[in-house]
């Protein structure tokens, strides 16, 4: 498969202006509330959801200068369904005086393989780190509202609107009624986004993620500290994880696969914490999530709205890691929405649209691209995948580059004609 980004559906014309240069055009829209209600007025960026990727978006708006506005449903903090691993693409993408808030530190990982041929391999240097959601997106929101940005929780919105008299506006509607205007809107709102819907985002791979949060005792959660379990499944392309949030004294174990197995899903995720031991042990919390792959031709954009993270399917397709592209698409919709918002014209609009989009697919749809392989090999060989990381040394080592953030999937098929060679044997 090719590693060369997919072209956009047209040329894109030169941008008016990379991002961060952008100037507020002579006959822009007053920026300032009208009125008593604090989200009156026309904001230069609105931003739905305040994840990863929404608050790396607003951050990016706003250190720009621009009056960008982050809305999320939920308070800070909240939970969310996820094992927390930060590799180095995340560390790489965060605010420069970002200070991640590390449960563990990842220095070894144990691999089974459903169970059985269990082996641990170990690196000198950290292999990743560890984060309770609910601390890092707080923390993330209020680097953003740092930066300039006007969070706004509990508020849902219920769909975006354009295309009106006013063709330098977008309306963000909100579920009490209220409408919220922007020149530019980045819906980062899940895996289940309306924003998504209303850009229509498409998919062509669901997977269902199953979840516990498991407190355990002192001497338990040290023998975890700074290593990982990693269980490669029963069902096709699916894997268990053991993620040790030492800090906070609890195990967080999860199991993923292939969406339309539910109850096996669930039998898998029961098994794998008996086989650990840990079944004696009572969940604080049990949850569920799908995760959503975009379609290689799914759109990014419409009009004056971009979408990134989850909300546009951006995730890697084999381990279904998303902070890092929700990070690294947030940054970059972040900074294209101030050339959307400051474009006069549908043609300068789409222009600056069509930039966004053509810069994910060159990053992360190629990175995408390479997931999709490694994932159609793992699915028929899982077997393989366990041997070469266990005993073959360029295997570990590749595996410990990726996660530092050091190379990528798609630079290592590109390289190393053994990688290609181990994905098309796998894939047969």
């Amino acid at each position: 498969m090719s590693a060369e980004p997919a072209a956009p559906a047209e040329p894109a014309e030169p941008a008016m202006g990379a991002p961060g240069t952008a100037s507020p055009g002579p006959d822009a829209p007053a920026a300032e509330p009208v009125g008593d209600d604090p989200l009156d007025g026309v904001w230069d960026v609105v931003v739905v959801g305040a994840g990863p990727a929404g608050s790396s978006a607003a951050h990016a708006a706003a250190v720009q200068g621009r009056r960008v506005l982050l809305l999320d449903k939920a308070e800070h903090p909240r939970y969310k369904t996820c094992g927390g691993g930060i590799v180095g693409p995340s560390r790489d993408s965060l605010p420069a005086d970002f200070k991640i808030p590390f449960q563990d530190r990842v220095h070894a990982v144990t691999f089974a393989l459903n169970g059985r041929y269990t082996f641990t391999r170990r690196s000198n240097r950290m292999l990743f780190g560890l984060v309770n959601r609910t601390e890092f997106d707080q923390r993330l929101a209020e680097a953003a509202e740092q930066a300039g940005a006007v969070l706004v929780t509990g508020v849902t919105v219920t769909g975006v609107e354009q295309g009106g008299t006013d063709r330098r506006t977008a309306v963000v509607l909100l579920a009490d009624g209220r409408r919220v205007l922007a020149r530019a809107v980045v819906g980062a709102d899940g895996s289940a986004s309306r924003i998504g819907r209303h850009v229509g985002v498409t998919f062509d791979q669901i997977d269902l993620g199953l979840e516990a949060e498991i407190p355990v005792p002192e001497q338990v959660s040290r023998s975890w500290e700074g290593r990982i379990h990693l269980d490669w499944g029963p069902l096709p392309g699916s894997y268990g994880w053991v993620f040790p949030k030492t800090d906070s004294g609890s195990l967080t174990v999860g199991v993923i696969s292939a969406r339309g197995d539910g109850e096996l899903t669930k039998r898998y995720l029961a098994d794998y914490i008996r086989r650990l031991g840990l079944s004696g042990f009572t969940p604080t919390i049990e949850s569920g999530h799908l995760t959503r792959c975009r379609a290689e031709d799914s759109p990014l954009s419409r009009g004056r709205v971009l979408v990134a993270g989850d909300a546009a399917g951006l995730l890697e397709p084999w381990t279904r890691e998303g902070i890092s592209y929700a990070l690294r698409s947030g940054r970059l919709a972040g900074e294209w929405a101030v050339q959307v918002a400051e474009a006069g014209t549908p043609q300068d609009v789409r222009r600056q649209a069509l930039n966004y989009a053509f810069a994910v697919k060159a990053g992360l749809g190629v990175e995408m691209r390479a997931g999709k392989v490694m994932l159609a090999a793992f699915e028929r060989r899982p077997h393989l995948f366990h041997l070469a990381v266990g005993v073959i040394g360029p295997a570990w080592k590749a595996f410990a580059q990726t996660t530092q953030g050091h190379t990528s999937f798609a630079q290592i098929l590109r390289q190393y004609r053994a990688a290609r060679r181990l994905a098309a044997m796998a894939a047969r």
